[in-house]
């Protein structure tokens, strides 16, 4: 899909347009550039966007976990490429980070981190949550930490679904 460049943007898309530049991200680019075409889908997109990325109760570690374990997921080169400099930066190893990009599972030495991945795993390759990944997830990230997980896999499950129907490398 052909990136709208600011001259072809329409009030509403401008108006979207803006409000993504001027907030964390600082510009439209990957999946934000293709839902601009939608400026309504881009702005609600965008919101839950900044708040699963930047306001979560999740720390960045963990958050960084989860959006690289879903981009290995889906495949989704262009969300892996960008997240991988997140990850080292906010204290993600790089051994768990190349047992990732191996699909392995990593040797955590971080419970969290452990509980993050096994509940990321388990609800993409089952569709659910057993009772007693639940009650591991809720004993070490509590609830609010445990909803915005679920919350943040489904914001990068739409980030890499547009990312691989749209086939986004920039």
């Amino acid at each position: 899909m052909k990136k709208l460049t600011e001259a072809e943007l329409s009030p509403t898309q401008t108006r979207v347009y803006e409000a993504i530049v001027s907030g964390p991200r600082g510009g439209v680019r990957g999946p934000l550039a293709v839902w601009l075409h939608r400026p309504e889908l881009a702005n609600k997109a965008q919101q839950l966007g900044q708040y699963c990325r930047y306001e979560s109760s999740l720390p960045p570690r963990l958050r960084e976990l989860a959006i690289l374990t879903t981009a290995k997921l889906w495949n989704a080169h262009y969300e892996w490429d960008i997240h991988i400099s997140f990850a080292e930066k906010y204290g993600l190893s790089p051994e768990v980070i190349e047992a990732l990009s191996q699909e392995n599972r990593p040797k955590f030495l971080n419970k969290s981190e452990e509980v993050v991945y096994n509940f990321t795993q388990e609800l993409y390759a089952t569709r659910s949550i057993s009772d007693e990944t639940f009650a591991a997830t809720i004993l070490y990230l509590g609830q609010d930490q445990t909803l915005d997980l679920v919350g943040l896999l489904g914001y990068y499950s739409l980030i890499s679904m547009t990312v691989k129907a749209f086939s986004v490398s920039e």
